[in-house]
């Protein structure tokens, strides 16, 4: 009877094991992150808790600065303290003074600045750390995405300017995406917001310049592509591991 020699079947397993491993590196790389807004998906109207997530990417170097430019709407604005940054609030005057339950307001918060101060909450790359802001949505803002421009600044004097609103730019600005009043609060996976120019949103209003597509049609993209890189993946490693047994069974 042949018997088949143990170290060889080990070697067989471990090329297969190899040929997995190499193609999962050519594979298409994950995109970078960026600087996004949590939960990404806010009713018209609702009060909510934003977090201003902000990743650290520059080897050698750590976050110093984070400036992000609120879109219009925002008349009240409460920020957490988080350790080791100063935050500074920059408000302007309205044209057109808004009317609330407590009275006509006549300016709204602009920019918010977080500044590190140390020694807590260093941001080195690879890291990331969130920034709470507890807002109101602005009422008039169903249907649209809005846009949370930012600079973040590095100890390298590096500014990286997340600012771009054209799809599948590489600096893309934090959005959120505003649906009818009385929706739900989520986080929708994919495309951090997900609309896309020149489509409806996710309540059927048409969206603002910058983007309208539902969040889940990013989501689902995404998810799509994911499966497929995967399938292939699974079937090469199939195919490699059937053709090195033939090899083996023959040699035997």
């Amino acid at each position: 009877m042949t018997q088949t020699n143990p170290d060889h079947r080990g070697g067989s397993r471990r090329i297969v094991a190899g040929a997995v491993v190499a193609l999962a590196l050519i594979a298409p790389a994950a995109a970078q992150a960026h600087v996004s807004i949590h939960p990404n998906t806010v009713p018209a109207g609702a009060f909510a808790t934003l977090d201003v997530r902000v990743p650290g990417e520059q080897a050698g170097a750590h976050v110093t600065k984070v400036d992000t430019l609120l879109p219009s709407g925002f008349t009240s604005v409460a920020y957490q303290n988080v350790p080791g940054w100063k935050v500074s609030e920059l408000q302007k005057r309205l044209v057109k003074p808004i009317q609330t339950p407590d009275g006509p307001v006549d300016q709204e918060v602009s920019q918010i600045i977080w500044t590190w101060t140390g020694p807590f909450g260093r941001v080195d790359n690879g890291q990331f750390i969130d920034f709470p802001l507890s807002v109101a949505i602005p009422a008039n803002a169903a249907g649209k995405t809005l846009l949370f421009k930012t600079l973040q600044h590095y100890s390298n004097g590096q500014i990286v300017r997340w600012i771009e609103t054209s799809l599948g730019d590489p600096n893309p600005a934090a959005t959120i995406n505003v649906v009818a009043k009385g929706g739900v609060i989520e986080d929708v996976a994919g495309a951090e917001a997900g609309p896309q120019p020149g489509q409806t949103g996710t309540n059927g209003a048409a969206g603002s310049s910058v983007a309208s597509a539902g969040a889940t049609g990013g989501a689902s993209k995404g998810l799509a592509i994911a499966a497929l890189v995967v399938g292939a993946l699974g079937l090469a490693a199939g195919l490699l591991a059937i053709v090195l047994t033939r090899r083996t069974v023959g040699r035997q």
